[in-house]
């Protein structure tokens, strides 16, 4: 039979991880109805436009509506999200180890994080993944990005551990994080990506990675983790390895 303090322990954690899910759906619900209304703010006022007749050419102009809405929608939803994260303080931190079967907090304000950054994906990543306004919502959302910075990918996560410099380009379904899940530990630790740093297609870069200026990431690669990558190289493959440059067979 499990002692007391074992049985305090357990009833606290519960109460932890309800308290997560809880806190998320109140913070979500608040975030999605407060995006939802000024997109219906803007079918309102379409509404009630004195539009022409037959009745088929009304419902037409109206449908066409929908597109508009759900940018204004999806928009309002990133900045939202990326300010209420901020202010409730729901962040990853660095450099740490967290046990899963030990929901402390650090722990819970990571899944919120998490959550949060997932309907965000969901919802709106799909509309304005590589332009500027998906740099703009990573860079609301605690990620530290320089100038001219696009990413093709919707598995770029926990944004604030997030350092790239300037000219950064990031792939289209490139897996890149700051954290890694490993024995029943989420391990947390930033990336950094230099000035000009390009990552292709598809490739997985693991947490703690420093690439330094100019350096190329081929499709397809895989880095480990807290790898370094020197400045202006070119590398590729799994793990991924330096590629020396092709030099010409010189004929005599």
């Amino acid at each position: 039979m499990p002692s007391k303090p074992y049985q305090r322990w357990r009833f606290r954690a519960v109460l932890r991880v309800l308290w997560c899910l809880l806190s998320s759906f109140m913070v979500e619900s608040v975030v999605f109805g407060l995006s939802v209304l000024p997109a219906v703010l803007f079918w309102e006022w379409h509404l009630h436009w004195d539009l022409p007749r037959p009745f088929w050419l009304r419902m037409v102009l109206l449908s066409m509506a929908f597109v508009p809405a759900y940018l204004i929608f999806a928009f309002s939803l990133t900045v939202l999200s990326a300010l209420s994260t901020r202010l409730l303080g729901w962040r990853a931190i660095p450099d740490l180890e967290m046990r899963i079967s030990d929901p402390d907090w650090p722990l819970l304000d990571w899944v919120r994080y998490t959550i949060s950054i997932h309907m965000v994906r969901i919802f709106a990543g799909l509309v304005f993944r590589a332009t500027p306004l998906w740099t703009l919502y990573m860079r609301l959302n605690g990620a530290k990005l320089g100038r001219r910075v696009f990413v093709n990918s919707l598995w770029v996560t926990d944004h604030n551990l997030l350092e790239f410099g300037n000219d950064v380009v990031i792939g289209s379904e490139v897996h890149l994080s700051g954290h890694t899940v490993e024995r029943g530990l989420v391990k947390t630790a930033k990336v950094r990506l230099g000035d000009g740093v390009t990552v292709g297609v598809s490739s997985i870069v693991g947490i703690g990675v420093e690439a330094g200026a100019g350096c190329t990431i081929g499709a397809l690669s895989f880095v480990p983790k807290f790898s370094k990558l020197e400045a202006g190289q070119s590398y590729a493959g799994i793990p991924a390895h330096r590629i020396e440059p092709h030099r010409p067979v010189e004929t005599p």
